[in-house]
């Protein structure tokens, strides 16, 4: 049963939150490898109403279901690009960061791929889906009720 709505936080949080997520969502990095991004972290919190929302928005972009199904698999998959693996290395690291670390293999790989610029962009855009995850979860949001586009931050 749910806990809290995020309907009803104060406005000042939600205003806070959903203008971080206005810049990611324009900060010029693909907007499908951000989505595939949310998916894969939220793979790892377990956050079951992100998996529901992400892989709805994910199909109605055109995803297939072949990369959506194997996404936690995709270090042995070989359907995603070298950007893409590089972004979801990182997205792991920076998720699971329980030894303090993110390791410098990961940064390099990292680094191949993206301008110091869209690291700091991918590094944030990876910090607001774990706050969102953690809303989810800590707050048990009800998962599957989710329309493609609900939630859409638009550009000001």
């Amino acid at each position: 049963m749910e806990r809290i709505s995020f309907r009803n936080v104060p406005s000042g949080i939600a205003e806070s939150v959903t203008g971080v997520q206005r810049y990611v969502d324009n900060c010029g990095l693909d907007a499908r490898l951000l989505e595939l991004l949310r998916f894969r972290v939220s793979q790892i919190n377990g956050c079951a109403y992100c998996l529901d929302m992400h892989s709805k928005d994910l199909r109605a972009e055109g995803e297939t279901e072949q990369r959506l199904y194997l996404l936690d698999a995709w270090r042995e998959a070989p359907f995603y690009t070298d950007r893409e693996r590089a972004a979801f290395a990182w997205a792991e690291a920076v998720t699971k960061v329980t030894n303090g670390d993110v390791p410098t293999k990961v940064y390099e790989a990292a680094r191949k791929e993206f301008s110091e610029a869209e690291l700091v962009d991918l590094t944030l855009a990876v910090n607001m889906i774990n706050c969102y995850n953690r809303f989810n979860i800590a707050f048990r949001t009800t998962a599957g009720s989710y329309k493609v586009g609900q939630h859409a931050v638009h550009a000001n």
